[in-house]
């Protein structure tokens, strides 16, 4: 790498710095203030299993990327991280199209009325909070995990792969998470689903 290289893999990531920095925002708040949205009429009831499969093969995609890293071949382990993020965008998609068009599903509503009764909270006991655990610190982590992903990718981008190798040791295992518990999630409250 000549110096006039190295200039130009710097420029790349002060470039994209604040587009990333933007997306980290703008992506959260977009997706939060869609869940004020309903529009009726569709049934896109089919998406959560879609959706959630996805977020399956995304977890899969890391690990592989991981190895592939691990084992020196750069190109399959950018090809895999570039599904991954795909992955991604289609899962938050699909995710924001169920919830945009369906009624809330609550975890524990046996009789699938949209309304959770004491007597369906009780039968719950402690299941209700390992499931409020995890759903919780997957959302919360969805959103952090944003600006680490795009970080990571925008350092070995710009060729910093020092610093693109220091970032991805938090970013894999957080997305893992992230990717992980959404099935799980989904598992835990499909026999809810109306």
């Amino acid at each position: 790498m000549t110096k006039n290289d190295s200039k130009t893999n710097s420029d790349l990531e002060k470039r994209y710095k604040p587009l990333v920095i933007a997306l980290s925002i703008i992506i959260p708040l977009a997706v939060a203030l869609l869940f004020g949205i309903k529009i009726e009429g569709y049934n896109f009831s089919f998406l959560p299993p879609i959706y959630a499969t996805i977020n399956g093969i995304v977890a899969i995609l890391l690990v592989s990327a991981v190895i592939a890293i691990k084992n020196g071949n750069r190109l399959l382990h950018e090809r895999l991280i570039k599904l991954a993020i795909l992955g991604s965008v289609l899962f938050l998609v699909g995710y924001v199209i169920y919830h945009i068009t369906s009624d809330t599903t609550y975890y524990g509503d046996i009789n699938k009325d949209g309304i959770l009764t004491d007597e369906e909270r009780n039968k719950l006991g402690f299941s209700a909070v390992v499931y409020l655990f995890i759903l919780f610190t997957h959302i919360i982590l969805s959103v952090v995990i944003i600006p680490f992903v795009l970080f990571t990718y925008l350092r070995a981008w710009a060729g910093k792969f020092d610093r693109h190798k220091k970032l991805a040791k938090y970013t894999f295992p957080l997305w893992l998470y992230v990717a992980i518990t959404g099935v799980v999630v989904y598992l835990l409250i499909s026999p809810y689903y109306a």
